[in-house]
């Protein structure tokens, strides 16, 4: 009987973990870059893991300082750029497909890739100079990255390129063409998962 038990157990620590869905929650840090800017980054993202490989994300994220105006534009003097404050803020909504390796519960490693559609805020504003302008733009992003688990919390690398969409001028299917910012953004963050 002992034997039995034994080899019961032997099959059971070798048979895969079961699948689970995870709710995951990311705070992050990072910087934007391949523009002529380059910035800090932070936000977080909040998304859903199906058991295995299929998942969705929203993404939010802050950028100050995104449009790095500064007195070598030609229509601000040293004076007024240190008046100006520019930002820029994003919501993306995307579909996650991942690989999970070494199974979906406790330790385990997880490459992925993302891609998705979302909407982009960028603001300019002084309180001296007596302005504000905010601009509002679709956009896309496409990217991936990998998640290491400890238990419930892990660590994730991400690297997405971002893509603003703005309305054509001319007659297409879908009415979009190219927008103005384009830029890699790379971050890191905490994952915690239930």
């Amino acid at each position: 009987m002992r034997k039995w038990v034994m080899l019961a157990g032997f099959v059971l620590a070798l048979s895969p973990a079961s699948a689970r869905a995870d709710w995951l929650f990311t705070p992050h840090v990072g910087s934007t870059f391949g523009s002529d800017e380059s910035a800090f980054t932070y936000g977080a993202s909040i998304g859903w893991m199906g058991a295995g490989v299929l998942g969705w994300e929203t993404e939010f994220a802050f950028t100050p300082g995104f449009l790095d105006i500064d007195a070598t534009d030609d229509d601000i003097d040293d004076f007024d750029a240190d008046l100006i404050d520019d930002q820029a803020f994003s919501v993306m909504f995307n579909g996650i497909v991942g690989v999970p390796i070494g199974g979906t519960s406790g330790a385990g490693f997880r490459p992925y890739f993302a891609g998705g559609v979302g909407w982009f805020q960028t603001t300019i504003e002084s309180d001296e100079l007596l302005f504000d302008e905010s601009s509002d733009k679709f956009g896309f992003s496409l990217g991936g990255g990998a998640m290491g688990y400890f238990g419930n919390v892990g660590l994730r690398g991400d690297l997405r390129y971002y893509q603003t969409l703005s309305d054509s001028n001319v007659d297409n299917d879908l009415g979009l063409e190219i927008g103005d910012y384009d830029f890699w953004r790379g971050t890191v963050g905490v994952t915690f998962r239930w």
